[in-house]
């Protein structure tokens, strides 16, 4: 059985950093695509970085530079390091998993079909 548990949300100020992590279980996990996404109510959820199956990473425009997606495939562990953060970045953030072929882009969330329950990231100005 597929599970995906996100920890790391909080609270932190403009300009902090955060490191979310995100527990994957019930995957070959080098075989699967992973990304990072983000929702505010009423907004359609935001791809925000992924890793593909070779290992390649892609960023959403708004946190080139400052967010940096990476794993660990011998602990099974998805990580999203945020720097330089912003009041703009406060969202729910999600992992998401799949190994599944896909005629999406990696960013859009209709190329993953696991999802994690989410964390709560807050930015204060």
């Amino acid at each position: 059985q597929v599970r995906l548990v996100e920890s790391g949300g909080g609270s932190v100020q403009s300009g902090g950093s955060l490191r979310l992590s995100c527990a994957v279980s019930g995957y070959t996990y080098s075989w699967v695509r992973t990304g990072w996404f983000r929702q505010v109510p009423g907004k359609e959820r935001e791809g925000v970085g992924a890793i593909a199956t070779d290992g390649s990473t892609t960023y959403a425009d708004s946190v080139k530079g400052r967010f940096t997606i990476s794993r660990d495939n011998a602990e099974n562990t998805l990580y999203l390091q945020k720097d330089s953060l912003k009041p703009e970045d406060k969202a729910m953030y999600y992992c998401a998993a799949s190994s599944r072929r896909t005629m999406y882009a990696i960013l859009n969330s209709a190329s993953y079909n696991d999802w994690g329950q989410g964390t709560q990231v807050t930015v204060s100005s």
